[in-house]
């Protein structure tokens, strides 16, 4: 009967245990993730994406395919970005041992002496013990045994930790994938940035030789006094400021090796590249596709995504919290006061085996508060997705609408300079024939200086443009 009703408390207990820990504050409304995209980009059709197109392909400088490999070995940054994907695998290997049993075993020696006057000792001291088989005195304690724990994952906290944990980790993928996408395209864009100022270099040099031929003839009218001191200190002037631009172009060029070295994790070293000049290169052509295709290739919306799932995890951990946890003990091995009894079994023998039930019964704002800001980071990574989305779009779009501009603009620059370099010969010849002034011949050097100038810079910018487009696509990383 006596044990009848401790039964029966034990599991009326145990009921209101339960029903107190399901009382579960209010849960945010559900968290949808819209992914709507707009059915094409702006005057484009395509339906073909160009960024399945593996970037050894896309790009056709063996120079620059080189550069990237290097990179890919050895960027720093890129090698951070390795260690933070193993330390999410590792993760993952946390959280599925946390669905198993924790096993150990331990070892113990400990001694003990109570007083004689108490009912431990006056036990001890019993006249019931045969002589020669009394407690020692002080009493020593040797055990050795296996211990064992194990929550039983009812509430399904653990596996919703352990897929947190997995999409965790398949997000530090995407994330790496997408340092690799940027990675290539600022190695490409500085490669390019470095080869139009090859380009200018030469412009500027070639400029430096026509404003030295005229400084010479202006000279020459000078003695034969058909011009003045005025007119060959402005040529003078033309031409060393020309050499300045020069002294400019190669720290710039410098710099810009130095960029691409530090991409390279490298120290500083030339950086090999062709001769060719940069507006002489084709620019690749542009295959957008449709924007719904980015879901699938960008890498940092589908990191976006997997964080919102990770989130969406969280929030059930949290809730599981408030639920009563059921967990399993037991322990076997020996125990006796002296070392020749520890193995003599079954009389040193021990075991136990105990279940528990707990929940959280007063103060339970450290669990409400933890719930709450698990709802609130799921709404953030919400927030986060779409506008990876809209970004990854607005980018395709912007690039898309610079590379149609730059064309155009290309083309008319080109024109631009090739009327210039034939206003320089004439200007030099009828300068030569006294029929112009010294200060028209300047100025239309100084025109066609900055238009070829400025037509490399657009040529540069229209690589760069295809680059970061490929990029935008979602292009490079696989």
């Amino acid at each position: 009967m006596y044990k009848y009703k401790i039964t029966s408390y034990a599991i009326t207990t145990a009921v209101c245990l339960l029903l107190i820990g399901c009382k579960l504050p209010a849960v945010s409304s559900a968290v949808v993730a819209n992914s709507s995209l707009p059915e094409t980009y702006q005057k484009s059709s395509d339906t073909v994406n160009m960024s399945a197109v593996k970037w050894k392909n896309y790009f056709k400088d063996p120079y620059l395919v080189q550069l990237i490999d290097t990179a890919l070995v050895h960027n720093q940054e890129l090698l951070i970005t390795l260690q933070e994907v193993e330390m999410a695998k590792n993760d993952i290997r946390v959280r599925k041992g946390e669905l198993l049993p924790s096993v150990g075993i331990g070892a113990g020696a400990g001694v003990e002496k109570v007083g004689r006057y108490t009912s431990q000792g006056a036990g001890d001291a019993s006249t019931e013990i045969m002589p020669g088989m009394e407690f020692p005195e002080p009493l020593t304690d040797f055990r050795l045994a296996a211990y064992a724990h194990w929550e039983i994952d009812v509430w399904k906290k653990l596996r919703s930790a352990k897929k947190a944990a997995i999409s965790r980790y398949l997000a530090s993928i995407e994330g790496k994938n997408f340092v690799i996408t940027n990675l290539i395209s600022e190695i490409a864009k500085s490669y390019f940035e470095l080869k139009s100022y090859d380009s200018q270099l030469e412009i500027v040099r070639q400029n430096i030789a026509l404003q030295k031929n005229a400084l010479e003839i202006v000279q020459a009218q000078k003695e034969a006094a058909r011009a003045t001191e005025l007119a060959v200190q402005k040529f003078k002037a033309e031409v060393l400021s020309s050499q300045h631009r020069e002294f400019d172009l190669l720290q710039s060029i410098k710099e810009t090796e130095n960029k691409i070295n530090f991409l390279l994790g490298r120290y500083p070293v030339a950086i090999p590249r062709d001769n060719v000049a940069l507006y002489t290169i084709q620019a690749p052509s542009i295959q957008a596709g449709i924007p719904a295709q980015l879901l699938a290739n960008r890498p940092d919306i589908k990191q976006a995504e997997l964080d919102l799932a990770a989130a969406k995890l969280d929030v059930q951990v949290a809730r599981a919290e408030f639920y009563p946890s059921v967990g399993i003990s037991a322990s076997y091995g020996v125990q006796a006061f002296r070392t020749k009894y520890l193995f003599s079994t079954p009389e040193s023998l021990l075991y136990s085996f105990a279940g528990d039930l707990a929940a959280p019964l007063i103060n339970r704002n450290a669990i409400k508060a933890e719930f709450k800001n698990a709802n609130a980071r799921q709404i953030q990574a919400l927030y986060n997705y779409q506008r990876t989305i809209l970004n990854a779009y607005m980018e395709v779009s912007n690039q898309l609408s610079k590379i149609s501009n730059l064309e155009k603009s290309y083309q008319l620059k080109s024109q631009q300079v090739e009327a210039l370099n034939r206003s320089i010969s004439a200007s030099t010849d009828l300068f030569a024939a006294a029929r112009v002034d010294y200060f028209e011949v300047l100025m239309t050097q100084r025109d066609a200086l900055e238009a070829q100038l400025e037509l490399v810079e657009t040529k540069k910018e229209q690589l760069n443009a295809t680059v970061q487009v490929y990029r935008d696509l979602g292009g490079g990383w696989k």
